[in-house]
């Protein structure tokens, strides 16, 4: 049986879509992911790492005020770093990830784990709110991939 991703890189290239993405909690390692299969160079068109909310507002355009109210770890943030990243750049499919892979940084409301997902196809924004088992970073990292592959996936059916 096929990985996810490459599955996902072939669908998208069969069906001549293109992707663009905006990491937070995950570093990059969904684009990593994605570019690790041969061909990927033909579906994601850009790929940005907004770690620091300074990126967020300088690059994604993130309002200062929706970061100062709802913090970076949001629905709100999620939401405008996919409407940004639809601004400066053309792709078929738009993905945001924000969350807290810790080990630090976690509070009582938004403890280590919690994880927002965006995807935008059409004029459809959709944005899910998951909360990973504290099983370590990386842990964290990598189900936020996953559930980001899963999500991409079930888009293009």
């Amino acid at each position: 049986m096929k990985p996810l991703k490459n599955k996902i890189v072939d669908i998208l290239i069969k069906k001549k879509l293109t992707i663009s993405i905006a990491e937070s909690c995950t570093g990059g390692l969904l684009s990593t992911t994605i570019t690790s299969v041969s061909g990927s160079s033909k579906i994601l068109m850009l790929s940005f790492v907004a770690y620091s909310n300074q990126s967020k507002i300088n690059i994604l355009k993130v309002p200062k005020k929706i970061i100062k109210t709802y913090g970076s770890v949001s629905r709100q943030v999620c939401m405008f770093m996919i409407k940004n990243l639809y601004k400066i750049s053309k792709s078929n499919i738009y993905l945001s990830i924000t969350g807290i892979a810790g080990p630090r940084g976690g509070t009582k409301d938004k403890p280590i784990g919690l994880v927002y997902i965006g995807i935008k196809k059409n004029n459809k924004i959709v944005t899910n709110k998951y909360l990973f088992k504290n099983k370590g970073r990386h842990y964290i990292q990598k189900a936020a991939v996953n559930k980001s592959l899963k999500l991409i996936l079930a888009t293009l059916k």
